[in-house]
Order: C-alpha cells, then sequence, then structure tokens
C-alpha cells in the first residue's frame, strides 16, 4: 500500500480520511506468470496499480504469432483495459502477467463511490487517464515518425530491463515488425 501512496502523494497531499476509504476499497491479486486476467470480450471493472511484475496488453488472435501486442505496465503504474472500464462494454484486447505481478485492484462499483466521498478519487482517475493516454499518444507518435531499428532502440533505452522479462516475439509485434524483423535490426545493432 506505500507504493500506491508514495506514487499518489507526488501529485497531491491525501487527507488520512481520504486514504482510509480508499485503502479499503483495494483488493491484493497476486497475477501467476503468464496468467491473462482479462479476456478478450470481457468488461473490465478494475483499475489496477501494479505493485511488482509486468503486463502485457495485446490482441489475440487464433494463431498466437499473429497476436498484437500493443502495451506493457510495469511496477508503479497502473494498468486496466480503461476503454472497456469507462464505458463498461466488452474489451477488445487482453491483459496477461509476463512475470508473477502484484497489483491491487479497485472495483468500478468501489472507484464510483471513491469519487463520490473523496477528493483522491478524482486524482486516480485523471492519473490513470493521462498515463493511459499519454502511453497511446507516445506509441502512436512512434509508429509514425521512426523506423522499426529506432523504435527498438528506443524501446531499450527507456526500459532496459525488457530484455530479461519480455519474449522477443512481443517486442517485435510491440515494435510493429516481424521476429525475422527483429532478428536483422538486432544483429545490425
Amino acid at each position: 500500500m506505500q507504493q500506491i501512496k508514495a506514487y499518489l502523494e507526488q501529485i497531491a497531499k491525501i487527507s488520512d480520511a481520504d486514504w482510509a476509504f480508499f485503502t479499503s476499497k483495494l483488493q491484493r491479486r497476486v497475477i501467476k506468470k503468464k496468467a491473462v486476467f482479462l479476456k478478450l470480450h470481457e468488461i473490465e471493472n478494475h483499475i489496477s496499480f501494479i505493485e511488482s511484475g509486468v503486463v502485457r496488453v495485446y490482441i489475440p488472435k487464433e494463431n498466437p504469432e499473429k497476436e498484437i501486442t500493443f502495451g506493457f505496465s510495469f511496477k508503479d503504474q497502473f494498468i486496466s483495459a480503461y476503454d472497456s472500464f469507462l464505458t463498461q462494454i466488452p474489451s477488445a484486447y487482453e491483459l496477461q502477467a509476463l512475470t508473477e505481478t502484484t497489483i491491487l485492484s479497485i472495483t468500478y462499483e468501489d472507484l464510483q463511490a471513491v469519487y463520490k466521498h473523496t477528493k483522491i478519487g478524482n486524482l486516480i482517475g485523471r492519473l490513470t487517464a493521462e498515463r493511459l493516454f499519454l502511453i497511446k499518444s507516445s506509441r502512436e507518435q512512434n509508429l509514425l515518425n521512426l523506423t522499426a531499428e529506432e523504435r527498438y532502440i528506443k524501446l531499450f533505452k527507456e526500459r532496459p530491463e525488457l530484455l530479461k522479462v519480455i519474449p522477443l516475439k512481443y517486442i517485435s509485434s510491440y515494435i510493429g515488425v516481424t521476429a525475422q524483423a527483429l532478428s536483422r535490426i538486432r544483429r545490425r545493432l
């Protein structure tokens, strides 16, 4: 709980009453390595804060080699199929723990109560929305403005730990190339 409090208090001071109400709504969940914890066509009912681990955001396909990975989330970040969470309609993608992952989750219903009864709820909603927007915007700009090699280099300058925990097939999908093209890029570097 201290991790999420430290993260939130970088932005604003949280009153003891708001903190007590908010934390009473959080549920700690441990997701096993490789487990999908939001499946395609399920309605996202949680916003979660990652205490430890790595989560992949992807569009599944019948052929697993054709899956499209379009995001990763790490320790001290929020994770959610946020569009499904906001609209309460089925998700068009899945969330998968790539490592054993510990998250603190709040349900849609409980977050509405936090919004209604505290000041921190709006902060959490805003931080989550801003983070997800910035990730989406950055990814779109990278895909439009950088070569595959530049996207790969940028990814590992920003997140060098990725090589240790994320399979290359997910990385190749994330930067928008085939596994073979990624192999050629890596040989050149």
